[in-house]
């Protein structure tokens, strides 16, 4: 039986992290420990998910073609679906980030906020939609979230990485693949819908027209966005007091871990700021 309908609609991540501020602040080295569990939990849940989207993916590629599985609405399995809800509830666990940087008394900018309240409406759309190409941006997203929540675990817990920059590059390049790839499919479904007459197609793509401009045009927008946190971040002055990498949690990902979570005088000026809201 399908999820339409029976899927939570998105919720605010300006409410949950209201509700955050009305509970005590934790002291540093518990909130360092919750957080390196969190990223833990996210990696291994991420590559779980992603184990048991790839064995059902496996026997749909070899019965649908590439071609198929992206455009056929054989391809969007009960399976599949169960799988893709699955990662829509994954995106509210993600929020905690967000949770973290308000406990750390860290910024919110807008890309961090942009992107992870978007992509959860963004699977919640694309789950009422239907639309049998998302296999391809979930699967590559879990690939990529197994290596930063990796990264933000161990960082945290005091190891050094050297491919931290390689991380936003991953994700600009997870974006392309996406573009392309839905790019192709959305054509594909308008065009066999509208102007088969008229225009060249390779097949009909299940799925609504709603749910298809909407992701493409988020999709684009996160390119975008990530390319200029990426030329921001990185290609900055060397030596320059500000070009120290910035902080993937502020500004997208890429945050600097060796940096105190909570400072004495932050969990002072915390707690007066929940006794004056309580």
């Amino acid at each position: 039986m399908s999820l339409r309908g029976r899927v939570l609609g998105p919720l605010s991540p300006t409410t949950l992290v209201a509700d955050l501020l009305r509970y005590p602040a934790l002291a540093s080295s518990e909130l360092k420990n919750l957080f390196i569990f969190h990223n833990a939990l996210l990696s291994t849940g991420s590559g779980l998910l992603l184990a048991v989207m790839l064995e059902e993916l496996v026997p749909v590629l070899a019965r649908e073609g590439l071609l198929g599985s992206i455009c056929n609405a054989a391809a969007w399995t009960p399976k599949l679906e169960q799988f893709y809800l699955i990662n829509y509830y994954f995106k509210y666990w993600e929020l905690a980030d967000t949770m973290f940087l308000v406990a750390k008394k860290k910024p919110l900018k807008f890309l961090h906020v942009f992107h992870h309240a978007n992509t959860a409406l963004l699977c919640f759309v694309q789950l009422n939609g239907q639309t049998s190409v998302s296999w391809v941006p979930i699967v590559l997203n879990l690939t990529v979230h197994v290596l930063m929540y990796f990264y933000y675990g161990a960082t945290s817990a005091g190891y050094k990485i050297w491919w931290k920059k390689y991380l936003t590059t991953m994700q600009i390049t997870q974006f392309v693949i996406d573009l392309f790839v839905v790019y192709f499919a959305s054509y594909n479904l308008f065009v066999s819908r509208h102007a088969s007459n008229t225009l060249p197609y390779c097949t009909e793509c299940s799925g609504t027209e709603g749910a298809a401009v909407f992701g493409c045009a988020l999709l684009t927008s996160y390119l975008f966005l990530f390319i200029a946190f990426y030329k921001a971040t990185y290609k900055k002055k060397v030596g320059s007091a500000s070009s120290t990498p910035g902080s993937p949690r502020t500004a997208g990902f890429l945050q600097d871990e060796k940096a105190p979570l909570i400072s004495k005088k932050s969990d002072e000026e915390l707690s007066k700021h929940l006794e004056a809201d309580s």
